[in-house]
């Protein structure tokens, strides 16, 4: 999505992209497809859209009769309809995947309007904000605060320009950055007893780490864990899970963010196992969003249910016995399985003369920081400089080590891993 005009905060989005196939034309009606649509399901899709204008770049917008397949084009009429990115099609198919990127999410800043009254305001600047940058996510967390969340400080002081201007002449209120962190376990912890409010339900749980190498694929999507039924004979031969769990898994969680833990229905023999199955998954995705240490998402803990006792009468293993007993057993059993919290790391590569790296090291050094790797160009005098460097540990370091080096060091950082 980018602003049609970028002078005009009050102009329409441009749905801008490449078409795969046929022609698009005006007044043309097509289904568009959000990125997280499953194909044949009713939701996450809106039916009999008008296109009102089909404009091509060359290289403002310029509206024509009809674009073919090949060509990029800009359609007006759809910004109502798309976040951030979406499919556009007359027949039913399955979503084009969405863009992967090489970096995260993980700085965070509150925004508020100087007047209390400009609150509408600003949520629809954010709107404008989040629609226009792919990466830059807008929302609004439990304690009231609007966040916006950027890749770095250089990325979200360019939201943050970016959303000043679209809110014009009113001022805004910018709180000091915060870090996003993660939770995470790091051993096999026991298994636990949970009973559902009537008593009449018991589940017992057990949490424990999930492989590296499975969380490493999923964050950089190269495994696709939405489809569960397919992906049972990888996790048995790649990742040597037991052939019995990696067919009853239940799914990976959180599907509203980065779905890097995972269920695993280890139980034998209990009598309606399946039908509590959606009440879990529910109290999972809750539990899995918000973990019991900082309210930050968990990552890489994988739960077993090793038995179960449940009602024959289905009135009193409804969703309301089974949610709130599920989530306290997997606190729980997170709890026993030694929790941990993770933070963020960036890769940094500084480039500076042989020189000034003493300096490099130094301002490093103070910033729980050390360089791994140092390679020497050839034919030069410059060096480059590897180290990782923790993201809360990021704020005001090119300047500290333009400081320190005389301005003749040049990082670079980019998200590397928790």
């Amino acid at each position: 999505m980018a602003p049609e005009r970028t002078d005009d905060r009050n102009s329409r989005f441009l749905a801008f992209g490449r078409v795969f196939s046929g022609t698009v034309k005006p007044g043309q009606r097509v289904t568009v497809l959000d990125s997280n649509y499953v194909y044949g399901k009713n939701s996450n899709l809106a039916e009999n859209v008008a296109v009102t204008r089909v404009c091509a770049m060359i290289p403002k917008p310029v509206a024509v009769t009809k674009v073919c397949a090949g060509n990029t084009v800009a359609l007006v009429g759809l910004d109502s309809y798309i976040v951030k990115t979406a499919t556009v099609t007359n027949a039913p198919m399955h979503p084009i995947k969405n863009m992967s990127f090489s970096v995260a999410a993980v700085v965070q800043r509150a925004v508020e309007p100087a007047k209390p009254s400009e609150i509408t305001k600003l949520v629809a600047a954010m709107k404008q904000l989040s629609s226009g940058d792919s990466l830059v996510q807008c929302y609004q967390n439990k304690a009231g605060e609007h966040i916006i969340a950027g890749a770095g400080e250089l990325h979200l002081e360019i939201c943050l320009n970016d959303l000043q201007s679209y809110m014009g002449d009113s001022k805004l209120i910018v709180r000091d950055p915060v870090v996003s962190y993660c939770e995470t376990v790091t051993k096999k912890g026991d298994i636990f007893l949970g009973k559902s409010p009537n008593r009449h339900n018991r589940l017992f749980i057990r949490a424990r780490p999930m492989k590296e190498e499975l969380v490493k694929d999923i964050l950089s999507k190269d495994l696709d864990v939405t489809s569960i039924k397919t992906i049972s004979g990888t996790l048995s031969a790649q990742y040597d899970w037991r052939p019995d769990h990696a067919k009853n898994v239940w799914g990976f969680f959180p599907i509203e963010g980065s779905p890097t833990n995972s269920f695993v229905n280890a139980a034998r023999g209990v009598q309606y196992v399946n039908e509590i199955k959606e009440s879990v998954c529910a109290s999972l995705e809750w539990f899995s969003q918000c973990g019991p240490l900082i309210e930050g998402e968990m990552q890489g803990v994988q739960f077993e249910l090793k038995d179960a006792q449940l009602h024959a009468d289905s009135i009193h293993r409804g969703g309301g016995q089974i949610i709130p007993a599920a989530r306290k057993t997997f606190t729980a059993a997170y709890l026993a399985a030694e929790p941990r919290i993770m933070e963020p790391i960036y890769l940094v590569e500084i480039s500076c003369p042989r020189i000034v790296a003493s300096g490099c090291h130094q301002t490093l050094g103070k910033r729980r920081s050390s360089v791994f790797e140092e390679i020497p160009r050839e034919g030069t005098d410059l060096v480059v400089l590897k180290a990782y460097l923790p993201v809360a540990e990021s704020f005001g370091f090119s300047q500290a080590l333009r400081a320190a080096t005389g301005g003749q060091a040049f990082p670079q950082m980019i998200f590397d891993h928790w």
